[in-house]
């Protein structure tokens, strides 16, 4: 069965829609790099996650990118993923604070089990204490520039 060309345009704008929500959320950086990874085996996963993941589900109206970034952080510190350091990164970019990650991966520890909690308790601590290394060089960086 041949797509439409309604549905191509659809797809294609619900990429584009992905991908500037994608770089908003996880920044230029990541963004910039996962695209340049990307081979011919991985391609058209990496477009269905932009175009499903970012354009659908993260551009969504009814919840906000901080409530959004709550629950995605709860799921993967649930299922033991590794993307939950990525996650945890980019909840600075959703205006969710360091204490808010905290009381969720408590309800993880009860729901889900003490250790995918403490796994994530770990390496929450571990992307918060790389991210403010970082912060702190930046800010020497630029006073050194003064």
């Amino acid at each position: 069965m041949q797509r439409s060309n309604l549905n191509i345009v659809m797809e294609e704008e619900r990429y584009e829609r992905g991908m500037k929500t994608r770089r908003e959320v996880l920044g230029d950086e990541h963004v910039e790099r996962a695209l340049a990874q990307i081979t011919e085996l991985d391609a058209e996963f990496q477009h269905l996650i932009t175009e499903t993941a970012w354009g659908f589900l993260w551009s969504r109206p009814d919840l906000d990118r901080r409530t959004r970034s709550l629950v995605t952080i709860a799921i993967l510190a649930a299922l033991g993923r590794d993307e939950l350091a990525l996650h945890l990164k980019a909840s600075r970019n959703t205006g969710v604070d360091p204490h808010e990650i905290s009381e969720v991966l408590l309800h993880v520890a009860l729901y889900a089990g003490i250790p995918a909690a403490n796994s994530a308790f770990a390496t929450a601590k571990k992307v918060f204490a790389q991210l403010d290394e970082d912060a702190d060089r930046n800010v020497s960086d630029i006073q050194h520039q003064e």
